[in-house]
């Protein structure tokens, strides 16, 4: 079955996210201070690189695999997601990571809503 230009719209954008999320860990302040250790630092940016190819695989469930559940995931995130960058730039302004997240989640909300509209309905199976 040939796959929906909806639905490969999604996984474009949604791809281009989770890229754009891993260049923004890349660009993250890696100093270690008295509160927060390398040891600490590293297990962060290896905790993000598990996340982000966990994230990859529900993105490929979704598009390829038929599966419904993973965009309901993908959702969960984008809401964390948005809700930690909003703390994140109230804390300590807009930074470049900040700003390269802003773009992710941007094209994270319009890849999800290209998941439920036009000819990707009825596409997802559950």
């Amino acid at each position: 079955m040939t796959l929906p230009k909806n639905v490969l719209w999604f996984e474009v954008l949604m791809y281009l996210s989770l890229t754009l999320d891993a260049a923004s860990v890349a660009f993250q302040d890696r100093t270690p201070t008295a509160e927060i250790t390398e040891a600490t630092i590293a297990a962060a940016n290896f905790l993000a690189a598990c996340t982000i190819l966990l994230l990859v695989y529900f993105v490929w469930l979704a598009a390829q695999r038929r599966k419904n559940w993973p965009r309901w995931v993908l959702a969960a995130a984008l809401v964390l997601s948005v809700i930690s960058l909003v703390q994140t730039i109230g804390e300590i302004g807009l930074q470049l990571d900040s700003a390269i997240e802003i773009v992710s989640c941007a094209a994270t909300t319009v890849g999800l809503y290209f998941s439920v509209t036009g000819d990707a309905k009825g596409w997802f199976n559950g």
